[in-house]
This record gives structure tokens, sequence and C-alpha cells, in this order.
């Protein structure tokens, strides 16, 4: 089983290490760096577990803080052995709307060190009101047609989902495709081909049901594999089979 996102640098100490306990028979987890201070952090927690991979990269939220020295760093941590993708960038207009304009430089930046390096990005895409992330997304995609891409957390937008089987990108699942009301998303979950799916977590936060209010861990991710499993009409364990080889095909964990 492959928790593909999660956030281990947002647990205590005490609290990640008994998450990790809980995954102990995982084949691999990523956690994303999100910020200067994260990424080492995860890089950190990718080089104490050989099953821990780390992505490096600037959160949406975090645009402001793009400079040159950053982009230099970014880059070098990149080329670390344990940093197998660049991200989580993308557009979020839920928090920080008003950061748009440095939204789009750390987004383009990190798409072409991804590129350069040969890595997949990942991307997150949300917003307030209305769906103009997710529409802008999708015209960013089809503008720079990334050679590999994961869509994180997808939440099911017919664009996103249209752009994204376009061009051949992965879909993050998380605990909102358990959600009893989130019927559209598990529709959009069915229209996705079985070599793009992968699962994630996102943890500590979208915990699946009944988990939700809790804080989330890699080892729930059991609960959306087995909703997808159930969507796409197979067993538990062939849809674990078909994500992990996804998730070793984008990543190279």
């Amino acid at each position: 089983m492959t928790d593909t996102h999660c956030h281990l640098d947002f647990m205590a100490p005490e609290e990640a290490q008994a998450a990790l306990e809980a995954a102990k028979g995982f084949r691999a987890i990523l956690t994303i760096g999100t910020n200067p201070l994260r990424n080492r952090q995860a890089l950190a927690l990718a080089e104490a577990h050989p099953h821990i991979w780390a992505s490096v990269g600037l959160h949406p939220t975090e645009a402001r803080l793009l400079s040159p020295e950053l982009e230099a760093d970014l880059a070098y941590l990149a080329q670390h052995p344990r940093v197998r993708a660049v991200g989580e960038s993308g557009l979020d207009y839920y928090w920080t709307p008003e950061t748009r304009t440095a939204q789009y430089r750390a987004l383009d930046f990190q798409h072409a060190l991804a590129h350069r390096l040969n890595r997949p990005l990942i991307l997150h895409v949300r917003s307030k009101e209305g769906d103009q992330a997710e529409q802008e997304m999708a015209q960013w995609l089809r503008h720079n047609r990334p050679a590999r891409f994961v869509l994180h957390a997808f939440a099911g937008h017919p664009g996103l989902l249209a752009a994204g089987l376009e061009l051949g990108g992965y879909f993050g699942l998380a605990g909102p495709l358990t959600y009893k009301k989130n019927q559209a998303l598990r529709e959009a979950a069915r229209q996705i081909p079985l070599d793009r799916l992968l699962v994630e977590t996102d943890a500590p936060f979208l915990p699946p049901e009944p988990f939700r209010g809790q804080r989330n861990h890699p080892a729930l991710v059991r609960f959306t594999l087995a909703r997808l499993a159930e969507l796409h009409g197979l067993g538990l364990e062939e849809m674990e089979r078909i994500t992990d080889q996804n998730a070793q095909a984008c990543f190279g964990f």
C-alpha cells in the first residue's frame, strides 16, 4: 500500500511516530514539503526511513516567498536522491486569492524545475466560491503540457478531469472520495483509467469516513482505496496492486 501525499511534518514527533507504526507495512509514503523549512523537515524524514520519500516545493499559499535564493534552494533540494517530486504547487484562491500573480510565478518556476529534473509536478487546486482556480488550472495545463503531473486531492471538477485525462495526468484520490454527499466525485473517479489512479491521505488533513473530525494519518488511506476498488468493481488487493504500481511508475519509489 502507498500513500502518495501526506504531511508528516505537520505532526508532533509522537503523533508522527504512531502514524508510521500504523503504516509500517506500506511500500512507500510520500511526505510533501510546502515552504523552505518544511521542505527540509520532509527530507529529514525521508532520510531517516527507507520507505518514506519527499517532495519539495512552494505551496501556492506561500508563493509570496519566492525569490532567487529560494529558487536556488529548491533546485538544490530537488536533486536529492530521496526527493521524488516537485511541489505541491498550484493555484489556491481559497486562502490567498490576492497572491494570484505570485502563485503563477511559483507555479511556472516549479514546472520548469520538474521538467528539467524529470520529476513529477504535484498540483494543488482550490477555489473559495465558484471554480476560478480549477478553470485556470485546466487552461494552464493545456498551455504548458507538463510531462508528468498529479492532480492532488482531486475533487472531481469536470474541466480538470477532462484536461487531466487529455494530458495523461495522474489523479490523487483522498478521504473526500468516501464522504456521503460526494457522489459527483465518485462518478468522476469511475471515469479515470486504472493506470492514472493514485491514493493519498493529505494527512493530517482530509480524514476519510468514519474518521471525519479526527486527525488523519497514512494508514487510513485503506478506506479511500476500498471505496475506489468498489467504484471500479475490483477487489481491494487488486486495486492496491494497481495503485502501488501507478505510484511506482509516477514517482520511481
